[in-house]
């Protein structure tokens, strides 16, 4: 019998419908229940608080589901009791920082005290924390809440924010929509998944995401139009080339350790955004588990 279990796929990523439509999933024994309008949700959400994020409400319900999230808050959302974060397989995705039509700010340097669109405790957030600290004073550095990335490109070309980071597929409609860069880079995820799955059908799953990678980096042109699933309906007031939009966030099937998490954990210390950790929760072993690939 088909193994049950519940996957918000990620916006910034294609490897969940790549495994759907090619039937990785069913050929590991999984039934999966892939829940989309969870995906728009966290990409669309406003500046909901901690705990009562869309991404954490499946945790919350204690639904036997698997998730994703940057490197910084998978940890500190299962050290907070929201489920484990995985520990044998990563993703490097990437962000963009980009300001409103017509901006006159051209580089970091101009973001001094000036408020930038981010997801509360969430990649956009961290990556911006720790872009910024390079080139300016904490004191300076001016994180604003605007909510999921779909949200905050709304926010932009409504003109309510002067800039936002953003994440995959949001930057390459950002760019055709000819908002300006002022910088970029990449960041790692971590997959986060219920307590109560069980290891077997958590293992299912990163093999068939792992021939789902294969298949998107020996053919990625057959799978761009699978884009146009990820793009949040907040946005779909015009047409996108998905052609442009690239691979997004690629998984590395490999170790993540605690040398990792003790970097990661010393931003959120430095930003007092490890408030929520439970004791213990500074070793990575307490708040992860490992799959078996």
């Amino acid at each position: 019998m088909a193994r049950p279990i519940k996957i918000v796929p990620h916006f910034m990523r294609l490897h969940e419908w790549i495994a759907l439509d090619e039937g990785l999933f069913a050929a590991e024994g999984l039934a999966p229940e892939i829940l989309a309008d969870d995906m728009h949700q966290i990409s669309s959400h406003g500046a909901d608080v901690y705990f009562e994020r869309p991404q954490d409400r499946p945790f919350r319900a204690s639904d036997k589901v698997c998730s994703s999230a940057c490197e910084w808050a998978v940890p500190m959302n299962a050290g907070a009791g929201m489920g484990k974060a995985v520990l044998d397989v990563y993703g490097v995705a990437r962000f963009a920082l980009f300001v409103a039509p017509g901006s006159k700010i051209t580089r970091l340097a101009q973001l001094r005290n000036v408020p930038v669109g981010i997801g509360l405790m969430a990649g956009s957030h961290f990556s911006f924390l720790e872009t910024m600290e390079r080139v300016m004073p904490r004191g300076c550095i001016r994180p604003e809440n605007i909510g999921g990335p779909g949200r905050r490109l709304r926010a932009l070309l409504d003109g309510e924010i002067a800039a936002a980071n953003l994440l995959d597929p949001e930057i390459a409609m950002a760019d055709e929509l000819g908002l300006r860069k002022i910088a970029a880079g990449e960041f790692r995820t971590l997959f986060w998944v219920a307590a109560t799955l069980e290891p077997d059908a958590a293992a299912a799953y990163f093999r068939a995401m792992r021939q789902a990678q294969a298949a998107l980096e020996a053919a990625p042109e057959r799978y761009m139009r699978l884009w146009e699933r990820n793009i949040p309906p907040i946005l779909h007031d015009r047409s996108y080339d998905l052609n442009r939009f690239g691979l997004g966030e690629v998984l590395q099937f490999e170790p993540y350790v605690q040398e990792d998490y003790e970097r990661t954990l010393a931003l959120a210390r430095r930003w007092n955004l490890d408030r929520n950790l439970r004791a213990g929760a500074d070793r990575l072993e307490n708040v992860g588990l490992h799959v078996t690939l």
